[in-house]
């Protein structure tokens, strides 16, 4: 090196403490961090909110005002076929203490650009019965929506997106941008329609789901004679193989052509990824994607018109090392800058 030039960077950052940071873009971030000093908040300590994002249990009471994206947890698993556990996935997701607060990416520091509040879990009236816990999480997803305000939500099975969906959809079908290892489209199982395994299918059914807008990405696995109905439906389904195949960039072009400009919900269940990265689901596939390949599928989703996503299918006693919910997290965290940026767009 140049004295000179390490002469300058002495003169400049020698001894100025960590909080001060001169690139603008940078420095924006940095200053929600910083408050003018050298000390951030401890990612250790404190309640454990998604993304340290402020916690507001009072949010329902207040009809979820001065809100523009609601982080929720849904800690339900009564629709599981294989292991359960997935209901402690929502605390897991929020233990994360290593998320955000900025995405290199998309350039989005969320905290800082819109309001958003960790309002705790739905309130659900029955541990036992997953028709009431369906009931409950539509009416209390819907009053989000009523409020104008967008949801995330951490599951939980993957059968909490039917209620979700009905919720989102209610005013009109909405398209989806699905990453799964399974397409979640089989029909009536042992009694119930109401599985983690179908909610799909039921939600085309109901009228709130636009299967022609609607994309499944990196479905994998011995299940796929259950998944005639993605198929039949009009659904487009992209195999974890053929993804790899094509390439992230062309999976992008061809979601973003499918869904188009329309109300557009995302959701992403954590055994898309390979179970070598994320071992703490109840139905891991081997053959799956990489997370870095979803963060680029999903950072390349920026700009549509997105009206809520979630997160499922967690169960992370199945993983000693955490790396099942830090990969949750971080795709949440992505979520929650696409859906902050929707908002933004839409005002």
């Amino acid at each position: 090196m140049e004295q000179a030039k390490l002469d300058a960077l002495r003169d400049r950052y020698g001894d100025v403490d960590g909080g001060i940071i001169y690139d603008p873009e940078f420095k924006r971030v940095a200053d929600l961090q910083f408050d003018g000093t050298d000390r951030r908040i401890w990612p250790f300590m404190g309640i454990s909110t998604f993304a340290a994002a402020p916690y507001r249990p009072d949010a329902a009471a207040e009809n979820f005002a001065d809100l523009d994206v609601a982080i929720l947890g849904v800690p339900m698993d009564l629709g599981v076929t294989n292991r359960a556990g997935s209901r402690l996935g929502p605390r897991a997701v929020r233990a994360v203490e290593r998320i955000g607060p900025y995405e290199h990416v998309l350039r989005v520091a969320p905290l800082g650009e819109a309001r958003v509040a960790d309002v705790g879990d739905v309130p659900m009236a029955s541990r036992f019965s997953l028709d009431q816990c369906h009931a409950d999480i539509e009416s209390y997803v819907g009053r989000i929506v009523e409020a104008g305000v967008i949801p995330l939500c951490v599951g939980g099975d993957h059968s909490i997106s039917l209620p979700i969906l009905k919720a989102v959809g209610r005013a009109r079908p909405v398209g989806m941008i699905h990453i799964d290892a399974h397409c979640d489209t089989s029909g009536r199982y042992e009694g119930t329609k109401f599985h983690h395994g179908g909610p799909f299918r039921q939600a085309v059914l109901e009228g709130v789901l636009d299967p022609e807008r609607t994309i499944q990405i990196g479905i994998r696995g011995g299940g796929e004679y259950l998944w005639e109905f993605s198929f039949e439906s009009g659904m487009t389904v992209i195999h974890a193989e053929e993804a790899v195949a094509m390439g992230m960039a062309a999976v992008i072009e061809r979601a973003r052509a499918i869904v188009g400009d329309g109300p557009t919900y995302i959701s992403f269940d954590v055994d898309s990824l390979d179970p070598g990265f994320a071992p703490g689901t109840g139905t891991p596939e081997v053959g799956g994607l990489a997370p870095r390949e979803v963060l680029q599928i999903l950072r390349g989703l920026t700009g549509l018109r997105l009206v809520g996503a979630d997160v499922v299918e967690v169960a992370p006693q199945y993983d000693s090392t955490t790396n099942t919910a830090h990969a949750a997290a971080q795709v949440m965290f992505t979520l929650l800058c696409l859906l902050v940026r929707s908002r933004a767009a839409s005002r």
